[in-house]
């Protein structure tokens, strides 16, 4: 019997995270989530933090990340009652790991950005008219560095990306025009080094395109809005990240958030019982599109 089988495992390996339980046990990960989530013989320790992510493929857009697959296999501790202690260790161990990917990711993005402003010519003009926002799980402390290929050369880089935004007020166009070229070169800077192999995905716009955007009436806007509001300021103008703060919390965006996150985190429960309930002959395709996403990523606007 499988159980058994897996019981045994646990008993002579200790806890292991999701992704080596899978492994060891010579299980599926679909399989090894079931039989893990579905045993009262088992303890399941999921650390981090669940977090909204729009995605268009989800009826109302809204769904929790990282998905079912993706928390079991990176951030869920499996073991057995007698390992609490292990298991409580091991979950500690692993917060503190993601919590330093993320730190440490910011800390690139941040000197990313600065570098690539201070060599422009109008570094201090370019300071005081725009504001550097990170997003993305970052922000979240909820980074990864599982090696992942990049969208659109197919090279492999360290986990999650660095969403940078960049929003300006009144710069000239050929300064915007030399601040993308810099951004570019970044970007593939980054994912060229051998030592770093990170992804920089990056967009410039003005105010009045992030008052446009606030109106939260198609989805692109959807992403963008979610996106300002979970940001964080990263470099440049502190007086212009409190402005758009501001025009976020006046176009009652937290608000909207909260209650597409509230959702989202109802259609996980239900998921994952139709999951650890159905009959897996049956619509497997429509199993699997629960467990997880076919798209990961979240692309900024």
């Amino acid at each position: 019997m499988i159980l058994n089988r897996v019981l045994t495992v646990l008993e002579h390996s200790g806890p292991l995270i999701g992704k080596d339980f899978a492994k060891i046990c010579g299980l599926d990960t679909f399989h090894a989530w079931k039989i893990s989530a579905g045993s009262n013989s088992i303890l399941n320790k999921i650390v981090g933090k669940r977090y909204l992510r729009l995605d268009a493929k989800v009826e109302g857009f809204a769904r929790l990340s990282p998905s079912i697959m993706r928390e079991f296999l990176n951030y869920t501790i499996v073991g057995l009652p007698g390992q609490g202690k292990l298991i409580n260790s091991m979950a500690e161990n692993l917060t503190s790991e993601i919590t330093s990917i993320s730190r440490k990711k910011i800390e690139l993005a941040r000197e990313s950005v600065s570098r690539l402003v201070d060599s422009h010519q109008k570094r201090d003009f370019i300071l005081e008219n725009s504001c550097f926002i990170i997003a993305g799980d970052v922000v979240f402390n909820m980074a990864h560095s599982e090696p992942r290929p990049e969208s659109s050369t197919g090279e492999l880089v360290k986990g999650s990306d660095l969403d940078i935004i960049c929003v300006t007020d009144n710069l000239p166009p050929g300064i915007l025009e030399e601040l993308d070229d810099l951004f570019y070169r970044e970007k593939y800077n980054l994912l060229m080094n051998p030592a770093l192999k990170e992804e920089l995905d990056y967009i410039i716009k003005d105010l009045p395109t992030v008052s446009r955007q606030l109106q939260f009436d198609d989805f692109k806007m959807m992403v963008a809005s979610k996106i300002l509001d979970e940001g964080i300021y990263l470099y440049g103008s502190r007086l212009l990240f409190e402005q758009i703060k501001k025009m976020v919390d006046a176009a009652g965006i937290p608000v909207i958030i909260n209650s597409l996150g509230e959702k989202a985190a109802k259609d996980r429960i239900k998921a994952e019982r139709s999951l650890l309930e159905a009959d897996e002959k049956n619509d497997n395709a429509r199993l699997m599109a629960l467990f997880y996403t076919t798209e990961e990523k979240e692309e900024i606007f």
